[in-house]
């Protein structure tokens, strides 16, 4: 496996082995030992599975509050998608940054999101399937999130007209979110 570090601290791509031939292709996408050997070493709780009919769905940006903040691991079944990470660690010295990366059915690609971070995608194929490993349930009353286009993060999102849910297009700024 291949782990690549970003600018936010505990934000990381995972590249699974994939061993493919004429009939198709095997990947382990988790195996709790050797990701403990590279530092990735949560307990997950919770899987979830996803599905955006259309290109431009965006769904985010998510998290919960302690004591249900959790740690997401992302990855793409079918289609693809533009992944975020938005630092929103009080006094970390990256809050309000963000990293976005491509991942998609085709190049296997994952992304670990730590707690302290909030996260979204936006669909950039029809039908795209998102499966993501959790370590803490969700829960209603610590779940929050944050506005898609908040001008003081500045994310680059891969379209300016997004499709969005009702509680989505309502979420406050960074600047005035509970962190």
């Amino acid at each position: 496996m291949k782990v690549t570090t970003t600018k936010l601290e505990g934000v990381l791509i995972l590249e699974p082995d994939v061993f493919g031939d004429h009939r198709g292709f095997f990947m382990e996408s988790y195996h709790q030992a050797k990701w403990a050997e590279h530092g990735v070493g949560m307990t997950f709780v919770q899987d979830n599975h996803s599905l955006s009919e259309e290109v431009g769905v965006l769904r985010g940006l998510h998290y919960q509050l302690p004591p249900y903040a959790q740690t997401k691991l992302v990855r793409v079944v079918t289609g693809a998608i533009y992944d975020v990470a938005v630092d929103i660690r009080s006094g970390s010295p990256t809050f309000g940054q963000w990293v976005g990366v491509e991942l998609s059915e085709a190049n296997k690609r994952q992304l670990l999101v730590p707690q302290g971070f909030a996260h979204g995608f936006c669909t950039l194929a029809p039908h795209t399937q998102v499966l993501y490993k959790v370590d803490a349930y969700y829960s209603k009353e610590h779940d929050r999130g944050i506005m898609w286009n908040d001008p003081e993060i500045g994310i680059t999102w891969p379209t300016v007209s997004p499709i969005l849910s009702e509680k989505d297009g309502k979420h406050p700024f960074l600047r005035d979110a509970e962190v």
